[in-house]
């Protein structure tokens, strides 16, 4: 559906049902957020907070709550741009299959956002003390908007061809941020922003940013698209709207969307910078106050009866999941165009997105061996770690189609089994240390520092996994709790992580579980055994497992393994592979609601409550 604008949206998700308007007074610090986070959990309808205290504009949230809602959105454009990007990463499968892209010229006609000379977004301006100052989290730092879409220009090629438009965080008080002048402006690694500050700063001259909040929804989708290089994001917005993005441009500022619902002007001075943070982020934990760049606000444009989007991340799942599926629904076929030989790929939710990759590929080196090992899989892997934000990834399991073709990656239990069944941990680890981490996740050793690891297994079952715990397994008391997680997974509750190492540069805990479990241990028979400090939560289900193992991990640091050894630096373990997933000093605090929030949440989901019937 080709929404101009986002009050045509809620207009629509109000007439078919999809939308509650909620009349009752509701704080933007925590409740609000928490309301959002609730109904996603019950994957409930959208929600219009008309009484915001102390705030002069409405706020939707929970738009994208449930991936049928978000394909609601799209419904009539998600095939047409489907094959738009297909041609746009591929153009001769054009002719070989033309009828396919016969709608394609239709689509394309919506590419090219056309200039108007006036727009709603004009009519009125505030400061960014009237915007609604959403808080999620407790010790979130301020208000921060949670939907953004950033916009700049390559300083060096200006104009749409060459800009950005990205999800980026955007805080909009506290710390030591000048009100209503200043606010915080976050970007992740390997974001298009990055290098237009990069150019900026070559320039010795200001970054010229807008702040757009609200407009047609297909912004937002844009913004968070990972798109082949040469397609702007206002593009992809226009297509998969179903109409050229109309862009106003007030003299000295950037272009902006003349729908948008608010649009905040200013510059990024190219050498300044303050603390920015803690905000409650989707890995589940907070990210902690670290120096980013300034965004000294000239104006702050509203349309009249203007809407405040807003969403709440934490501990996945959460409503961006459904970004995610949409964005695999759409590029998901288009992993064997970009990478030959990788039937697909998997970015892992319920661990975070970006700490554990599945994959699949093929190994179709030396043809006549009577039995594969990884080999192709190691091309394969270097390919997908180095393609967009799949670099960010920590874990990278690989498997060999040919060994299952009917393996699914979206049965993620089933894929560890098969992994587990033909692992050899003497040979199918693949290291890299002291690289590139996501921003947001602090089990490396410092901000954007961490490593990463390829597990590669190819060729025929060499072991069955064991499905119980055996009994009257004899170790260490520091060892209280043991409990399968999944087939040959093996959680295991040791004592509170200790800073002092053994001389081989191990942690006491670890160095004692692998001599705990000599050649004829029971628990040799397990070929994942990972150390927690709560056993009871982690093998609760696979979500608890998932997140757990691979949030509170760095490979370089945390992977050990019975029986270790290096050989022509190569590291490798004859043994089950441990993996220390404690809590470690230098992680980020795991993200907990109010209590008192969480009760006056609740109180409104009573029998003749507002929220009744809506929420848990």
């Amino acid at each position: 559906m080709g929404y101009r604008n986002l009050a045509a949206c809620v207009a629509d998700l109000e007439r078919t049902g999809q939308l509650k308007v909620l009349e009752h007074e509701v704080d933007p610090y925590l409740e609000a957020a928490l309301i959002q986070r609730r109904l996603y959990e019950a994957q409930g309808p959208a929600i219009l907070f008309k009484n915001l205290k102390g705030c002069s504009f409405p706020a939707v949230a929970n738009l994208f709550g449930t991936i049928t809602r978000t394909r609601f959105l799209f419904r009539d454009r998600l095939e047409s741009v489907r094959r738009l990007v297909e041609v746009k990463v591929r153009p001769p499968e054009v002719l070989k299959r033309p009828w396919r892209y016969a709608g394609i010229p239709g689509t394309a006609l919506s590419l090219l956002p056309r200039t108007v000379k006036r727009g709603p977004i004009l009519q009125h301006q505030t400061t960014i003390g009237r915007l609604p100052p959403i808080v999620s989290w407790p010790k979130d730092g301020g208000p921060f908007v949670t939907l953004p879409q950033v916009y700049s220009e390559d300083p060096d090629q200006p104009g749409f061809r060459h800009s950005n438009l990205g999800m980026y965080r955007v805080q909009l008080g506290g710390n030591s941020y000048v009100p209503d002048r200043e606010i915080g402006l976050h970007y992740q690694l390997h974001r298009g922003i990055g290098i237009h500050h990069a150019s900026a700063i070559r320039r010795g001259e200001p970054l010229r940013v807008n702040v757009v909040v609200g407009g047609p929804p297909a912004l937002a989708v844009a913004a968070v698209m990972p798109l082949p290089e040469g397609l702007p994001e206002l593009s992809f917005a226009g297509a998969l709207g179903g109409h050229r993005i109309s862009m106003v441009q007030p003299a000295g500022l950037l272009p902006m969307p003349a729908e948008a619902d608010f649009v905040i002007c200013g510059t990024v001075d190219p050498h300044q910078t303050k603390p920015e943070g803690p905000f409650g982020d989707h890995l589940g934990y907070y990210a902690l106050v670290h120096d980013f760049p300034v965004l000294r606000v000239d104006r702050v444009y509203h349309r009249p009866g203007a809407i405040w989007p807003f969403t709440s991340v934490g501990r996945p799942p959460q409503e961006d999941t459904s970004f995610g599926e949409l964005i695999h629904e759409l590029t998901g076929p288009l992993v064997p165009i970009v990478l030959p030989g990788v039937k697909g790929v998997h970015a892992v939710d319920a661990a975070g997105v970006h700490p554990l990759l599945l994959a699949l590929g093929s190994e179709r080196y030396v043809p006549y061996a009577s039995s594969r090992r990884p080999m192709e899989l190691l091309t394969q892997a270097s390919a997908i770690l180095g393609q967009g934000q799949m670099s960010l990834a920590k874990y990278l399991l690989i498997a060999a189609h040919q060994d299952d073709p009917a393996l699914d990656l979206d049965e993620i239990g089933s894929f560890f089994r098969h992994i587990l069944e033909r692992v050899d941990w003497e040979n199918d680890l693949h290291f890299q240390t002291r690289t590139t981490m996501d921003t947001l996740d602090y089990s490396g050793r410092g901000l954007n520092q961490g490593s990463k690891v390829v597990i590669a297994a190819a060729g025929l079952k060499r072991r069955d996994l064991p499905t119980e715990v055996p009994a009257g397994v004899d170790l260490p008391s520091d060892y209280p709790d043991l409990r399968l997680a999944q087939p040959g997974i093996l959680v295991v509750q040791g004592p509170r992580y200790a800073l002092e190492k053994r001389r081989d540069g191990r942690e006491w805990a670890v160095e004692q579980l692998s001599r705990a479990i000599g050649r004829a241990h029971p628990l040799r028979a397990f070929p994942l055994i990972v150390l927690v400090d709560d056993a009871g939560f982690t093998a609760a289900n696979l979500r608890n497992f998932l997140w757990v193992t691979f949030t509170r991990s760095d490979p370089a640091a945390d992977i050990d393994g019975v029986d270790s050894f290096v050989d022509q630096k190569h590291w490798g373990c004859s043994g089950p592979l441990i993996i220390d997933a404690r809590i470690k000093p230098h992680h980020a605090p795991p993200l907990e609601d109010d209590p008192e929030v969480v009760r006056r949440v609740e109180s409104l989901a009573v029998a003749g409550g507002p929220l009744h019937g809506l929420i848990g």
